[in-house]
């Protein structure tokens, strides 16, 4: 190649890199530097960005104290087409925030200037808020509405905003006294750990109220307003909480609500904040986002430092108003509770030691009417969560399996005083009639129950049949209308020797729970599988993304409270989806003449005196532990007209004489 051909070329590459460098123009430089800003405000920390006209220290304090308010939220900040004039050039920010339920997008332009070979942005808070003026920041302001009521049947509010009064100590009012005795002298008044007391009174700042314990005004409270002032410092506010009529009304299936702890606070992701009020257990806390609702919130700009009395002392309002989530109120949550027949449930528990249940429900809607839990139970659900053997009320289950192998209320049986399965001796209840031994009916071993009966079915009766009988009369069947957590029930499809043999007295893997009960019971009465409802609008003015009812499954618990004595929390088997073979209105009448056949001939004629239509009931008692002779469960089911109902008591005895009468006093006094 000559000189001159090397020479062209060089002269087109001075060229051509001479029109490369006249087309970068800093484009590339003033997007890096638009990139770091809207990442940084991201972040709400620009102290690595380079300001015009503000050092960035001091543009970084500015700005936390402008979205102070706001906190934790931070904005989402994306950069849009940039444009370039010269040594300027000119971006917008799209914003986008995150206040409550609600976005909060706007858009500010940004400003950057070329110094060098850099490029700065131009400080000016209008950057962080259209419109937004130096010794400006942001406030927000919350209102939170009422919590929703829990409704029972018709309607009826069962909790509800009634009237209360914190007690405690209100340090101001002490007058020189001292905290620590007033503290003690108020705790031993109102039933309090005087120490632990003592020490929150002296925790607190010198301006508190720090509150011992709140008392329903309803006439029962016994502590007087003059006992509680003639302590120094001694202090009763009056208030509304959301309460159910009575303290233990219902008080494990309902839950409670009150003010938001720390702790509830810190796991709510930031949906809770200091001085909510947000439910406990039960179905306040399994549909507390319904029953919430959600705050109003509004954002404004405002002079940095303005007090509460220069914003009430001026008119118009200094603040302009940036924001607005509108306020929503909780929507009521609708059950099928009966108040009178859950009180009379409760009342009827109330004398009770252990463990114990009522529930009863309506078979022709599967409308869960009472749901008690006794004051045993210390807080548990045992009504819809106990996990228990049903003893002999399971021979129901056994019944239909023999009817569907061909037997009727009328076939022979053979009753022997005791039979040996596998080297286990299984025998009946004590005090079961000789007269009913030996060749008897089919009603006659139900109405007095005899073991060795329903376990001589063994071999006719496969594990596999039991479980399929169990889901046509509603048990270990998913309840899809509960809309609660519940134990629905668990029988297992394949078990041999003795444990099928146990299976066939309502003992070995076989559980219950009240509920389940109450459904299998129910199911006889209407003639085909009951779906047991008990929340009624289960989805109503739920937020997005909040679940509002927990899946009723097999086996579930409630948060705050532990099963008592032999009633596992593990969980058991799932439920099927629907009952395999639905139990038929010929079945069910089978059943139901066996039923009454125990109140007319059998160990339950304590109920033939209940006023009204006939009583058909199933008496059970389940073996438990490993104490010699082992502890009892007693059970007994009814049907009455369109009721049905499960007594449970879990260190009881015979069910017909710990259970049935508790069953006789409730049936009696529903009418």
């Amino acid at each position: 190649m000559g000189n001159s051909s090397k020479l062209s070329l060089v002269l087109i590459g001075l060229i051509l890199g001479a029109s490369l460098v006249a087309c970068d123009d800093g484009r590339a430089g003033a997007q890096d530097a638009v990139k770091q800003l809207a990442s940084a405000v991201s972040a709400l920390d620009v102290g690595a960005v380079a300001f015009e006209g503000k050092d960035s220290g001091a543009a970084n304090d500015q700005l936390k104290e402008v979205f102070k308010a706001l906190a934790p939220a931070k904005p989402s900040v994306q950069a849009g087409e940039l444009k370039l004039d010269s040594g300027t050039a000119t971006v917008p920010l799209d914003y986008s925030w995150n206040i409550g339920t609600e976005q909060w997008k706007y858009t500010v332009s940004a400003q950057l200037k070329k110094s060098g070979d850099k490029w700065l942005t131009v400080w000016n808070p209008a950057v962080l808020v259209p419109g937004l003026a130096d010794g400006e920041v942001l406030s927000s302001s919350n209102e939170t509405p009422q919590r929703a009521a829990i409704l029972g049947a018709g309607d009826v509010p069962l909790v509800t905003y009634r009237p209360v009064v914190n007690v405690g100590i209100d340090k101001p009012q002490l007058g020189g006294a001292d905290a620590a005795d007033s503290a003690t002298k108020l705790a031993r008044l109102v039933g309090v750990d005087p120490a632990a007391y003592a020490t929150q009174v002296a925790a607190a700042g010198p301006e508190a109220f720090v509150a011992a314990i709140t008392l329903r005004e309803d006439g029962t409270r016994t502590i007087t307003d003059g006992q509680i002032s003639a302590i120094p410092g001694g202090r009763a506010i009056k208030d509304m909480l959301p309460l159910a009529p009575t303290r233990t009304f219902a008080r494990a299936l309902l839950g409670a609500a009150a003010e938001v702890s720390a702790e509830q606070i810190e796991k709510s992701g930031g949906v809770l904040k200091a001085g909510d009020t947000t439910g406990t257990g039960g179905l306040q806390q399994q549909y507390d986002a319904q029953l919430r609702g959600t705050d109003g919130i509004v954002v404004r700009a405002q002079k940095a430092g303005l007090t509460a009395e220069e914003i009430k002392a001026a008119s118009p309002d200094p603040r302009r108003v940036l924001f607005r989530v509108e306020i929503k109120a909780g929507t009521p949550l609708k059950t099928t509770l009966d108040p009178k027949l859950q009180q009379l449930a409760e009342d009827v528990l109330g004398k009770v030691g252990p463990a114990s249940a009522i529930v009863a429900l309506r078979p022709s809607s599967g409308a869960v009417l009472a749901a008690a839990s006794g004051p045993g139970s210390n807080g548990y659900d045992t009504a819809m969560l106990g996990q228990y053997a049903p003893g002999s009320i399971f021979k129901m289950v056994d019944s239909l399996a023999m009817f569907r192998n061909g037997m009727t209320p009328d076939s022979t049986v053979d009753c022997p005083a005791t039979l040996t399965v596998d080297g286990r001796t299984f025998k009946n209840a004590e005090g079961y009639p000789a007269s009913s031994l030996g060749s008897v009916t089919l009603r006659d071993a139900f109405a007095h129950s005899c073991n060795t009966a329903f376990i001589n079915a063994r071999d006719k009766v496969s594990q596999a049949q039991l479980e399929s009988a169990a889901t046509s009369l509603g048990v270990a069947v998913e309840a899809p209308s509960l809309g609660a957590a519940a134990f629905l029930g668990s029988v297992p499809g394949a078990a041999e020797g003795t444990e099928h043999a146990a299976s066939m007295i309502g003992q070995g893997k076989v559980l219950l729970s009240p509920l389940s009960a109450a459904v299998m019971a129910g199911s006889v009465a209407k003639g085909a599988p009951v779906s047991a409802q008990l929340v009624l609008n289960p989805n109503a003015g739920t937020t997005p993304g909040t679940p509002s009812a927990a899946p009723t499954t097999a086996a579930s618990t409630t948060a705050g409270s532990t099963p008592p004595g032999d009633a596992p929390a593990s969980s058991a088997p799932a439920p099927a989806k629907t009952a395999g073979t639905p139990v038929t209105a010929a079945e069910a009448a089978s059943l139901a003449d066996m039923m009454r056949a125990v109140v007319t001939s059998g160990h339950a004629g304590f109920l033939a005196s209940v006023p009204g239509a006939p009583v058909g009931a199933k008496t059970g008692t389940a073996e438990f532990g490993k104490d010699n002779p082992p502890k009892t469960h007693a059970w007994i089911v009814a049907v009455h007209g369109d009721l049905a109902v499960a007594v449970f008591v879990e260190e009881g005895g015979l069910g017909a004489t710990v259970s049935g009468p508790l069953l006789k006093e409730f049936l009696t006094a529903a009418g």
